[in-house]
C-alpha cells in the first residue's frame, strides 16, 4: 500500500511539473469570425432616452410614428385616459402605425423640452393633450416644419405644421345642466356647483354651458363655483366638491379628472363626472360628459401621413360622434338617479341630443340669445348667437373676439376669476 501511494504521488508531482513548464501545448489563437456583409447586419434599433425627469420613447423604424404629450397619468379616469383611450384606437384602426405617450408632464418649459425631444427623435405626427402646452408646442413646429404638431383646447396655429383640436364639450354640458337642474328640482333645491380648474375661455365656456342648461329644466336654481387651478389633483378636487356641497349643492359638476363629485357626494346629493366614459360607475354619479377622440385622431393621423394635413383650427360638433353623455347614447343605461326624473325632462334631453347627433343644434344653439351675465347686461340679444372667436377668447388674451367669454351666466353666484 506505501509503493502505491507513493506511487501516485511521484505520477502527480511529474505532471505538475510538466505543466509548470509549459509542457502542455498552447491552444491555437482563434481566428475571427468573419463579419456579415453590411446588408446582413441587424437593423440598430432606437432605444428611450430619459430627458430630465422624463421618458422619451423611441420610434419604429419603418412606421409612422405618433406622440402624445400628457398632462396626468394615462389612467387617470378623466380626460387624459380618454386621450390614451384615442391613442389606443390609432394603433388599432389605422394601418403601419407606431403610438407612444409620456404623462405627466408640467405645463412650460418642461414640455418644451418634452417635445423637442420627441420631434428629434423622429415622430412623425405630435399630439399635444392640455391647454398649457400652447406656447410650447407652436416654439417646436418652427423648428421642426416637417413634424405635424396638434394642440388640444388652445387658439394658436401657424396654418402649416401646427394646429389645434377641440371639440363642443359645451353641448354635452348643457344637456348635463339640464339633468341637474332637473335633479335639483325634484330634491327640492336650487343649489347647484361647479368644480372649475383655470380661468381660461374653456373653462368660463363650459360652466356658463351648463348654468344655461339649468335654466330650461329649473329657473330659480343658482350655480355656485369652486376653482382649485389644477387639472389632476384627486385631494383638491375632493376637498372642493365638499365644499360645495357643505354650502348646499344638491348636484356638483367637475371640469377637472376625477370622480371626485360622485365620490364624495352624500347621501342623496348628486355627482356629475367628466371626461372619460368609464368613470361614471357610482349610484351617486347622474351622468359624464366624455370624449371620443379615437376617430378624430385617425382622421388627422392619416392626413398628415398623405401630406394633406394643414394646421388650423378645427373644432367638432357633436354631430361627428366624438362627443358622449352617459346613460343616452346607443347601448347605454341611464343612471339610477337620472331614471326617475321626470318625463318631460329626459325628454327634453333626449330629443335636444338627437338634434345635436343629426347636425340640428350646435354649439351656436346653446349660446343663442338672450342671453344676460350676472351683473342684468344683455350678453347675447335675442335671435344672436356668438360667434366661434367669442367662445374661444379673452380679450385680454389677445383674442380678435367681439362678445368675447369672459362673463357669467345670470344663475351663477359666483365673481368673475381674476385674468393673469
Amino acid at each position: 500500500m506505501k509503493r502505491i501511494i507513493s506511487l501516485l504521488i511521484a505520477v502527480m508531482t511529474l505532471v505538475l511539473f510538466t505543466a509548470a513548464c509549459g509542457g502542455n501545448k498552447a491552444e491555437e489563437p482563434t481566428a475571427p469570425a468573419a463579419e456579415k456583409p453590411a446588408a446582413e447586419q441587424p437593423a440598430e434599433q432606437p432605444t428611450a432616452e430619459t430627458v430630465g425627469k422624463y421618458q422619451i420613447p423611441a420610434i419604429e423604424e419603418g412606421k409612422y410614428n405618433v406622440a402624445f404629450v400628457y398632462v396626468g397619468p394615462h389612467d387617470d379616469g378623466g380626460w387624459t385616459q380618454a386621450h390614451d383611450v384615442g391613442r389606443q384606437y390609432v394603433e388599432q384602426n389605422v394601418d403601419n402605425v407606431h403610438t407612444a405617450y409620456v404623462e405627466l408632464v408640467a405645463e412650460g418649459a418642461d414640455a418644451e423640452q418634452v417635445i423637442r425631444s420627441l420631434a428629434r427623435k423622429g415622430f412623425d405626427v405630435i399630439f399635444t393633450t392640455s391647454f398649457g402646452y400652447m406656447d410650447a408646442s407652436e416654439i417646436v413646429a418652427e423648428e421642426f416644419p416637417d413634424v405635424d404638431i396638434i394642440h388640444l383646447t388652445g387658439f394658436k396655429s401657424n396654418e402649416a405644421n401646427f394646429g389645434n383640436l377641440m371639440g363642443a364639450m359645451e353641448d354635452m354640458k348643457y344637456l348635463a345642466g339640464m339633468l341637474a337642474g332637473s335633479r335639483a328640482k325634484m330634491d327640492g333645491s336650487t343649489k347647484i356647483g361647479y368644480i372649475a380648474t383655470f380661468p381660461i375661455p374653456e373653462e368660463l365656456r363650459l360652466g356658463n354651458a351648463f348654468a344655461l342648461g339649468i335654466q330650461k329644466t329649473c329657473p330659480e336654481c343658482t350655480l355656485d363655483v369652486r376653482w382649485i387651478f389644477t387639472w389632476h389633483d384627486p385631494i383638491v378636487e375632493k376637498e372642493a366638491a365638499s365644499s360645495l356641497f357643505d354650502a348646499g349643492a344638491d348636484v356638483v359638476m367637475t371640469g377637472a379628472d376625477t370622480p371626485a363629485p360622485a365620490e364624495v357626494a352624500p347621501e342623496g346629493k348628486w355627482g356629475i363626472t367628466y371626461d372619460y366614459k368609464g368613470n361614471c360607475t357610482l349610484d351617486t354619479c347622474l351622468t359624464s360628459m366624455y370624449w371620443n377622440w379615437g376617430p378624430e385622431y385617425a382622421r388627422i393621423v392619416e392626413a398628415s401621413r398623405a401630406g394633406t394635413w394643414k394646421g388650423g383650427w378645427e373644432y367638432f360638433d357633436a354631430d361627428s360622434g366624438s362627443l358622449g353623455l352617459y346613460g343616452f347614447m346607443e347601448g347605454e343605461t341611464l343612471q339610477p338617479g337620472v331614471a326617475e326624473l321626470p318625463k318631460e325632462d329626459l325628454d327634453l334631453v333626449k330629443s335636444t341630443l338627437d338634434k345635436m347627433l343629426k347636425g340640428e343644434f350646435t354649439r351656436f344653439d346653446v349660446f343663442k340669445g338672450p342671453i344676460k351675465d350676472n351683473q342684468g347686461n344683455i350678453v347675447v340679444p335675442e335671435g344672436k348667437s356668438l360667434e366661434q372667436a367669442d367662445l374661444d377668447g379673452f380679450k385680454e388674451f389677445g383674442s380678435p373676439c367681439n362678445t368675447c367669454m369672459y362673463w357669467w351666466n345670470e344663475n351663477i353666484t359666483a365673481e368673475l376669476p381674476e385674468l393673469k
